[in-house]
């Protein structure tokens, strides 16, 4: 089970709206770099039934079970999708909890301290459990910033594997078939990440895709380029072919994924910048929604705005971290941009022809900041208004310059400022919320409530919206919504027609 994305059965044998073909309701996407591309249905891969049949002529047989747990952001999240999918083509079935597991893998985060001891807490759990003949498996940012290491605190794990090793993992998946102890995938400058065989999609509405992995702007606080490894670019042509396969199979919305999206360089001769890819992909046929994230301020160009301003099927919505509101801080967090200049990349988006919703990242606590400037960032927070906002108490990484600075300041003085803001944040999105009532927007329905007639969904600006209809089928459609009411984290509404 994917724990961070998993979807009730009801969903999968839901239609969309208006497909260009006959779609299957949640499937498999195999990628073009297999002789003949298929599709799997969703349903078919949640039943009780083996696997194998699905994916017969592909050469897979049932081996096994297993569990995936996910931990992290959206992009690990569409990693364990291809993880899935490999696993899956090779006959291996998915259960939903580990006991039930002959293989156990944890798709990890490193970005947090939190994140990576979660990790090594859930590993412990079997050290009583080496003779029960599972395998364990640590994928992602955690498997490539320890490596082999993780064999030393935790020597009953059998596979290491790194996100840009994931297109090798059939190879070291038949290495453990055939009675190796240890494997390891650890390689990060590859452009083999982008693709795998096989990618199960959980979701049947939105699909994720990477179009450009690694990161090259080493903040000092950030252990991405480490684990990630250096920019890479996803050739467009690749992009757009799985986009048009997406739009087939009845996807509507589109999310384009990278550490710093915008950064985009298409390798191939065409040579499309990050904003042409954009009005690209809005172009293919049956496809209503595009989403991108995340961005980095120095290669946010007026060009992006221009692109959603001329194009409605870009979602006007621009996640833009900021991570401090003092110059001093961000240069030392080398991130490449002074408050000013990242002020001049909110004006710039806010002067747009259409309104666009801004969320941010922030980070409280780094070394040296003082009270001053952490004030900063609290009327940073003033002066943009941001919609929404991720914050978190800095947490040294390994392998990261700050590593080295002093750091002085205690956690309780670090929670405490962390409290202070997201007080600001909330105050400040439910005065941003109050405004929207009476408004309508147009939202695509991903859920449904308990509650009789109550469903949830997101507008193009990424606000979630809870509201009542009396319609009985209402998921994976879009729907006009009116508000007519707001909390700091979410709308409430009514459907209308």
């Amino acid at each position: 089970m994917l724990l961070n994305s998993t979807l009730p059965r009801s969903r999968l044998n839901r239609k969309r709206e208006a497909p260009r073909r006959q779609s299957k309701a949640g499937v498999i996407n195999c990628d073009l770099g297999m002789s003949k591309p298929f599709d799997i249905e969703l349903e078919r891969l949640t039943g009780q039934s083996s696997y194998s049949e699905a994916v017969r002529g592909v050469g897979a047989g049932q081996r096994g079970t297993f569990f995936l747990e996910t931990f992290g952001c959206q992009m690990n999240d569409h990693d364990s999708e291809k993880v899935a999918g490999l696993l899956l083509s090779r006959g291996y079935q998915q259960v939903e909890t580990p006991e039930a597991a002959s293989l156990i893998l944890y798709n990890t985060c490193s970005i947090r301290e939190k994140a990576a001891q979660k990790v090594f807490s859930r590993l412990g759990e079997y050290r009583e459990k080496q003779g029960e003949g599972k395998v364990i498996g640590v994928l992602g940012c955690v498997a490539q910033q320890e490596g082999e290491d993780i064999f030393k605190r935790a020597p009953w794990v059998s596979l290491v594997c790194g996100s840009a090793s994931y297109s090798k993992l059939p190879g070291m998946l038949a290495e453990l078939e055939n009675g190796n102890q240890r494997v390891t995938g650890l390689d990060t400058d590859t452009d083999e990440t982008f693709e795998t065989e096989v990618t199960r999609r959980d979701n049947p509405w939105r699909a994720h895709l990477t179009i450009i992995e690694g990161c090259d702007k080493a903040c000092s606080y950030c252990v991405v380029p480490f684990t990630r490894g250096p920019e890479r670019s996803r050739a467009s042509d690749s992009i757009l072919r799985e986009v048009r396969q997406l739009a087939e199979l009845g996807y509507s919305e589109v999310q384009l994924l990278g550490q710093t999206v915008n950064s985009y360089a298409d390798p191939t001769p065409r040579r499309m910048r990050f904003s042409e890819l954009l009005l690209a992909v809005a172009e293919v046929g049956g496809i209503r929604r595009v989403r991108f994230t995340t961005s980095h301020p120095s290669d946010f160009t007026p060009d992006i705005v221009e692109a959603i301003e001329r194009e409605p099927k870009l979602c006007d919505h621009v996640h833009l971290p900021v991570q401090s509101g003092s110059t001093r801080v961000l240069r030392a967090m080398q991130r490449t941009y002074s408050r000013d200049e990242y002020m001049e990349k909110i004006g710039m988006i806010r002067a747009a022809g259409r309104p666009i919703g801004i969320t941010t990242d922030i980070i409280v606590g780094f070394p040296g900041e003082t009270e001053s400037e952490f004030k900063e960032t609290l009327s940073l927070l003033d002066e943009v208004q941001y919609d929404s906002m991720f914050s978190f108490k800095y947490s040294p990484r390994p392998n990261t310059p700050s590593v080295s600075m002093s750091d002085s300041i205690s956690e309780e003085e670090k929670s405490r400022r962390l409290a202070i803001l997201q007080d600001r944040q909330r105050e400040i999105q439910a005065s941003n919320n109050a405004r929207l009532v009476g408004d309508r927007f147009e939202v695509l329905v991903s859920g449904k409530s308990r509650r009789e007639n109550q469903w949830s969904g997101y507008t193009t600006s990424h606000r979630m919206i809870n509201f009542a209809s009396q319609e009985r089928e209402l998921l994976g459609t879009y729907v006009q919504v009116k508000v007519t009411g707001a909390t700091p984290n979410s709308l409430v509404g009514e459907h209308v027609t």
